[in-house]
């Protein structure tokens, strides 16, 4: 049985995840006395880096069912192997995406069936639900104005703009699911950063 706290941070790309993460790391460690683990999806164990490489390598060519299994491969390695230790251990777990992601890119964005989706999700994490969902919310304004400088490094990175496009929809509205919290990630990282920590602090109540 899990002991510590299961946080995620979903949103799309260039949304300020990455930067929000660290910066609640210290806030927890330096301020309320936690021990924090701070992972990523895909990735964080030697074999789901291996995955993401693969997953992110512009000369990937790789189906959207594939494409799928090979998220959810690296996902069930990562629970596995450092999630569910670290939330044993009584630490708290910030990850930077989730099952959400995947439901938002393979499923609104591939249009992969949603059941599917759901369903190796929920194989792939055995069952493991965040205590906490953050959905970074772009607003279309700044999702414009951030997609024009992104550069397309990875294969993900250089979709289509119609497919970043459904993925930005698809947040919005399953950020309206039970147990999600949205955040207006627009604004400066020092507003952002206050706003989640107003959200942790209550889930920790304190």
């Amino acid at each position: 049985m899990k002991k510590g706290v299961f946080i995620v941070l979903e949103g799309p790309d260039r949304s300020g995840k990455s930067t929000q993460a660290a910066l609640l790391k210290a806030w927890l460690e330096e301020e309320r006395g936690r021990r924090v683990l701070v992972t990523r999806e895909p990735g964080g164990t030697s074999v789901a880096e291996k995955v993401r490489g693969i997953l992110l390598d512009p000369k990937s060519e790789i189906a959207p069912l594939t494409e799928l299994f090979l998220y959810e491969t690296s996902r069930a390695q990562h629970t596995v192997e450092r999630i569910l230790p670290a939330l044993r251990a009584g630490k708290v777990v910030i990850c930077d995406r989730y099952t959400l992601s995947t439901t938002a890119y393979q499923g609104y964005g591939r249009g992969l069936d949603l059941k599917t989706v759901d369903t190796l999700n929920r194989v792939a994490t055995l069952g493991l639900k965040p205590d906490l969902t953050i959905v970074f919310d772009m607003p279309d304004r700044v999702f414009g104005q951030r997609e024009r400088l992104r550069g397309g490094r990875d294969r993900i990175e250089r979709a289509p703009d119609a497919f970043r496009r459904r993925v930005n929809r698809a947040y919005k509205l399953l950020s309206r699911r039970p147990g999600m919290t949205r955040v207006d990630a627009g604004r400066p990282i020092e507003a952002v950063q206050a706003d989640i920590r107003g959200r942790v602090a209550r889930l920790l109540g304190k």
